[in-house]
């Protein structure tokens, strides 16, 4: 019971500035254009709720990895070795990814097509396989969750959906957004928005592939 009570006064200082920041770390990171982002709008073309999929894909890997920083075991994703094969992993997913695409604008209406179709397990294998998440993670991150480890363990699950949900809701507005505009715009809207999503994801394919090959070297 005393701990319990210790717990909650721990939770009840954490500071409304704290918070607001983690907002804005949050949603600098997720609102900037990546694989991630490409993905939820090229699925978005299909159904309106591809953000809130992907966003659970995303979360299945950092909701865990969230905690195994909490736990100290930051380091591990400081290893260039480690970050190496997670961006050749990473540009080999993005590779069939984007060739997905291309092969949905091939088939002349992508809604029909089944490649690549699941924007769940893209979202969580986009977060697996891309470096610069866990780089992010292991240095803006680690530096909020030790912030959030000082109100005790409600401060940091508070924490981690707070953050989670910053991601939610911009997927989520992207995919609608994507959705909306195939809509009103019809077929040739949904074939340029698949395009250059097509290529963005190839684009990082071919960085990640690099990346990982020259830490490899």
């Amino acid at each position: 019971m005393r701990d319990f009570s210790r717990e909650a006064l721990r939770f009840s200082m954490l500071p409304l500035s704290f918070v607001a920041e983690t907002v804005l770390i949050s949603l600098s990171g997720v609102m900037a254009p990546g694989p991630i982002s490409a993905v939820t709008v090229g699925r978005g073309n299909e159904t309106p709720h591809a953000g809130v999929y992907v966003a659970l894909g995303h979360g299945i890997v950092e909701f865990p990895l969230m905690i195994f920083l909490y736990l100290g075991f930051g380091l591990f994703l400081s290893n260039l070795q480690v970050k190496s094969a997670i961006a050749l992993a990473g540009g080999l997913v993005l590779s069939y990814l984007s060739y997905a695409m291309f092969r949905d604008l091939k088939s002349g209406d992508p809604a029909e097509t089944k490649a690549g179709r699941s924007p769940l397990i893209s979202g969580a294998l986009l977060s697996l396989g891309n470096p610069y998440f866990l780089v992010w993670w292991a240095t803006v991150g680690v530096s909020l969750i030790l912030r959030a480890s000082h109100y005790g363990i409600s401060g940091f699950t508070l924490f981690m959906v707070i953050h989670w949900m910053c991601d939610l809701v911009w997927l989520y507005f992207l995919s609608i957004l994507a959705f909306k505009g195939g809509k009103v715009l019809g077929k040739t809207f949904r074939k340029v928005v698949l395009f250059i999503c097509g290529t963005f994801l190839a684009g990082f394919a071919v960085k990640y592939l690099i990346d990982g090959a020259r830490g490899l070297i």
